[in-house]
């Protein structure tokens, strides 16, 4: 099986640490900042709707997330999980970066995700707000690439 297609534990119906798994795999993945590698956790025709942006499968999803890299400089994403139930996965999260003035924001948003039996996401939605702050307000300091283990999360950072 390819990538494309072999099943992406942990599987639903999921048990709480299932979603929390799948929750801190999103973070992981997304922290890449790997267009191409993000949008393979995602069914072939997956539905999302991104702030006002409204999508409609794997290659849209990797264009959007490669002109969101280009212009969210320095992104670096925390997730916490809110709630889950079967194939349901409500997520909260905040992420910081800059835009090319040096200006730095912090989004805070929620997501809510469904999956397919074989744990690929077929529905993502969502809300997200950004709040400019000053780079001293910065909490996301570890370098680019996955939050490590021992960096505290979002309840832990007061978020």
């Amino acid at each position: 099986m390819s990538p494309e297609t072999a099943p992406r534990p942990p599987l639903p119906p999921f048990s709480l640490n299932d979603a929390v798994k799948k929750v801190r795999m999103a973070e992981d993945a997304w922290n890449t900042r790997t267009p191409g590698k993000v949008a393979l956790a995602y069914t072939p025709d997956t539905r999302w709707r991104n702030r006002d942006t409204f999508l409609t499968g794997r290659a849209e999803v990797e264009q959007f997330l490669t002109a969101k890299w280009e212009k969210e400089k320095d992104y670096r994403l925390i997730k916490e999980i809110w709630a889950h139930d079967g194939t349901r996965i409500a997520v909260r999260f905040c992420y910081e970066w800059h835009d090319e003035t040096g200006q730095w924001f912090r989004a805070h948003g929620n997501e809510n995700w469904e999956f397919d039996d074989m744990g690929f996401m077929a529905v993502r939605h969502a809300s997200i707000n950004d709040v400019a702050i000053a780079e001293a307000d910065r909490k996301f300091r570890w370098p680019q690439g996955p939050r490590p283990a021992e960096h505290p999360g979002l309840t832990d950072l007061g978020l």
